[in-house]
């Protein structure tokens, strides 16, 4: 039986804003999964010599990848300030993602949206999001008699503590979609791995990389905004566009792979 991890990553914040402010208006969770196997023969040690070749450093000290500083060229990244090296970065990292194997749901949340339709009774931005990936993974492993567990990156100890509860609560009692029996047969822990930044996971590294890219993906495909990706960012999504989780008879990703809620 195959098992799989689902790493989770977000780009926005769940705090509440105006219909104005885009910027902050969406939240996007993405989930990454990662065939358990893949990832320990593969997908982590590939991404680390990636790293090595690009940013040399010593393994005592490993060199974490996140989007903003790589797109700033700030921190150990201030070497792609040059050309000729942000485009073999660039270049490598483009292969990295075309090579390795792993399904993504991405799931956009219009925060001033719900918050306008429900007022006090609306749900939590990141819980919500949370519940709807989950969702999806637990249908698309039961689909191929699959298992796997997830891991989220840590947030803060409030923010940690409530998210467990809230996995804790759909692994125990299902939802509206999906029975208790489902969920628990398709989940291996009854709990969510919460993991810092600077323990050096790769799929929580990958997650963060492409956060940012399919959220605004998911926004255009729902005319949701014009704004025109980065010449680097739209090149990274036609590379994993064949990646979103799609319905198997029509290959649709819209519910599937991309949701807007």
């Amino acid at each position: 039986m195959l098992r799989y991890r689902l790493y989770i990553d977000e780009s926005g914040d769940h705090g509440r804003c105006g219909a104005e402010d885009i910027g902050k208006r969406y939240l996007c969770l993405l989930g990454c999964a990662v065939e358990t196997d893949h990832y320990r023969t593969r997908f982590h040690p590939d991404l680390e010599a990636l790293k090595q070749r690009h940013f040399p450093h010593s393994p005592d000290e490993p060199v974490i990848f996140h989007r903003k500083e790589i797109v700033n060229a700030n921190g150990p990244f201030y070497v792609l300030q040059n050309a000729g090296t942000r485009e073999a970065f660039d270049s490598d990292l483009l292969k990295f993602m075309a090579e390795h194997c792993f399904t993504m749901i991405a799931v956009v949340l219009d925060k001033h949206e719900h918050a306008e339709r429900y007022g006090n009774a609306a749900f939590h931005p990141y819980h919500y999001c949370l519940t709807v990936i989950l969702e999806r993974y637990v249908g698309w492993l039961n689909l191929m008699g699959a298992v796997g567990d997830v891991m989220a990156e840590a947030r803060g100890k409030t923010q940690d503590r409530e998210l467990r509860e809230e996995f804790t609560k759909f692994h125990q009692r299902g939802t509206y979609y999906l029975s208790a029996s489902m969920v628990q047969r398709a989940l291996t822990s009854k709990e969510i791995k919460i993991k810092p930044k600077p323990q050096n996971v790769a799929g929580l590294q990958v997650a963060d990389l492409l956060a940012h890219p399919c959220r605004l993906d998911v926004l255009k495909s729902r005319d949701r905004t014009t704004t025109q990706l980065p010449s680097f960012a739209a090149s990274l999504m036609d590379v994993v566009e064949g990646k979103y989780n799609r319905r198997t008879a029509t290959g649709q990703t819209r519910g599937y792979g991309k949701i807007l809620l």
